[in-house]
């Protein structure tokens, strides 16, 4: 089999007072999924940002990860004619 590559693209900001980051995919047959996850500051906590990009970072890796999931078993349904059982 021959190496492939795949590669995730991700941008923080801001947005309505929370952080947000979104997780583009680039593969070789598709980069339509764009996973988002936002992080918000308690007021009761100090404000450290690096947290607030790491919260929504793995949020918006957790959606990406979903989406491709679901992407797959689209993809399976197609192929095989079947319904998928696949687990996350």
């Amino acid at each position: 089999m021959r190496e492939k590559g795949w590669s995730v693209n991700i941008v923080i900001d801001e947005h309505e007072g929370q952080t947000r980051a979104k997780a583009q995919l680039h593969a070789e047959n598709r980069s339509d999924l764009v996973g988002v996850g936002m992080a918000r500051l308690n007021p009761r906590d100090s404000d450290v940002p690096v947290i607030g990009d790491e919260l929504a970072t793995a949020r918006a890796l957790a959606d990406l990860a979903h989406q491709l999931i679901e992407a797959t078993a689209t993809d399976i349904e197609r192929v095989t004619k079947e319904t998928p059982h696949l687990r996350a």
